[in-house]
């Protein structure tokens, strides 16, 4: 795994679990934990070593934070929801895809697979939500375009703003219902935020105000 706070680590992508994953992270406040997004699904038990490495039960994971209804972020939904008993939280205007096994919309058929309906627990709703992990606040942030209900999650680490931006970098396709000028407006609203750290879902951590900004500058 890759540390990124004392809290925060990066257990799964390619490299970690399985070669077609997006990053996944793992956030643990106090005696509860968190991941953000949940990757295809084809290396749990890569995934779950990775946690154990961080000190971590399974059964400590309350939640599985998506941003967004892509395969290579959703397709292990089942499998860390039936390790951990977690709940799903995903945004209303992805959820649907999601629940209706909509290989098209969330890409599966990219990866030459499928993805079978997966019901979503907690659906967000709106442009701003607060999720609750062992006392502290997790934000979560609406940023459609790459899809229509991606989100971004926010939180305080060691002092640091640290931002879960996964798919910062698009792209832009109309099979994904991506809409290119809400993903425009999207970007200007991450500049907004001012963060510390990003961890994205294909290229990384990013430390620093400034390296954090060229590369989302570098999407406009």
């Amino acid at each position: 795994m890759t540390k990124v706070t004392s809290e925060i680590y990066q257990v799964g992508g390619s490299g970690l679990s399985g070669p077609e994953d997006a990053s996944i992270y793992l956030i643990r406040f106090g005696e509860e934990a968190a991941l953000v997004d949940a990757g295809c699904g084809s290396a749990m038990e890569r995934l779950f070593r990775n946690i154990a490495d961080c000190s971590v039960e399974p059964g400590a994971i309350k939640y599985l934070l998506i941003t967004h209804c892509h395969f290579d972020h959703t397709g292990g939904i089942e499998g860390v929801r039936h390790r951990t008993g977690c709940r799903v939280v995903a945004h209303e205007l992805d959820a649907v895809f999601l629940e209706e096994g909509n290989g098209t919309v969330t890409g599966a058929e990219w990866y030459g697979s499928h993805i079978n309906p997966t019901s979503v627990d907690i659906k967000l709703q709106g442009d701003r939500n607060e999720i609750e992990l062992g006392g502290r606040k997790i934000e979560a942030i609406h940023v459609p375009g790459h899809s229509p209900g991606s989100l971004v999650y926010l939180v305080e680490s060691e002092g640091l703003k640290v931002l879960f931006g996964q798919d910062v970098h698009g792209p832009i396709h109309e099979s994904l219902r991506s809409n290119k000028g809400d993903y425009i407006k999207s970007l200007n609203l991450l500049l907004s935020l001012k963060v510390d750290v990003l961890c994205e879902g294909h290229y990384g951590i990013f430390r620093g105000k400034e390296a954090v900004a060229e590369f989302i500058e570098s999407f406009l």
